[in-house]
């Protein structure tokens, strides 16, 4: 089919380019204050084979930078929150891993769902079990957070995938109130709480007291789990998603599309110049 009416959701080739309709981006946050949250993998870099490969450029640091310097930035990442702060290496920017329950302020202080804690126990005993089945796999690569594990499978032969995937379903069957979110080319086991990157979104703006009518968020991500993103802010702000032809047939909730972190880039380039100067105030509560 092509667009979902009742989802409001398209195609990722359906969408209008972010930059061939800058002009239409810049009227929309032209006088209003910009809030801008950025994925990391797929998004800030190319999506690497390894996920320690994954490193941002300094032309891309220097473009965040930037950025950050005119509005209120957040890198909202399925990383683990001390990974990708110091893959970005950037002071002053809100820094939330874990797919959100993992969040730590520009001024030091560190916030986490606590409701997830009382899942740690399974999701170590998750981590044991996979490691023990998936031994003799060739390149299965564990990412191991404080609040989930993920298992990449993009180094594994085709004909081993379906045997990392059961793999996690048994992990899953086996240890109790836990979920599962599928990636590109990884299996991501968390906690079973009701919380995503989209939540985490909103629970951002309203910290930073930026929940308001002269505040435009700004949602740029390219994976499945920033689906989430793009619903919680659509129709009070942008969702961009990133994705080349491979991912065309995609379903998505975003606006507009990007092709690749290149052009990525030169987004976060059109976002610097149009918009005015954003203050935040003072963090009113905890997730």
């Amino acid at each position: 089919m092509d667009t979902d009416t009742d989802t409001g959701t398209k195609r990722i080739r359906e969408l209008p380019s972010a930059l061939e309709h800058g002009g239409e981006i810049r009227a929309l946050i032209c006088g209003k204050r910009l809030a801008v949250f950025l994925d990391y993998d797929g998004t800030l870099t190319p999506i690497a084979d390894r996920p320690q490969d994954a490193i941002l450029s300094q032309s891309m640091r220097r473009r965040v930078r930037i950025l950050a310097s005119r509005c209120t930035v957040a890198i909202v990442s399925g990383r683990d929150v001390g990974v990708v702060r110091g893959f970005v290496g950037l002071e002053g920017l809100v820094y939330a891993g874990d797919h959100g329950f993992d969040i730590a302020c520009p001024d030091g202080r560190s916030i986490q769902r606590r409701e997830a804690e009382q899942y740690l126990e399974s999701l170590v005993a998750a981590e044991r079990s996979l490691r023990a089945d998936l031994e003799g796999i060739e390149g299965a690569v564990f990412e191991i957070k404080t609040f989930s594990v993920a298992v990449h499978y993009r180094l594994v032969a085709p004909e081993a995938v379906p045997v990392v995937k059961k793999a996690v379903e048994a992990a899953l069957a086996e240890h109790a109130g836990l979920r599962l979110i599928p990636g590109k080319k990884v299996l991501e086991i968390l906690p079973a709480v009701d919380w995503h990157k989209g939540r985490a979104v909103l629970w951002l703006l309203e910290a930073l007291e930026l929940d308001s009518t002269d505040v435009v968020p700004v949602y740029v991500g390219d994976d499945i789990t920033d689906e989430d993103a793009f619903r919680a802010i659509r129709g009070r702000g942008i969702g961009i998603v990133v994705g080349d032809a491979a991912d065309g047939e995609r379903a998505t909730a975003a606006c507009y599309r990007v092709g690749d972190s290149d052009e990525v880039g030169r987004l976060l380039a059109v976002l610097a110049g149009g918009r005015r100067s954003a203050t935040t105030g003072q963090r009113r509560g905890s997730p």
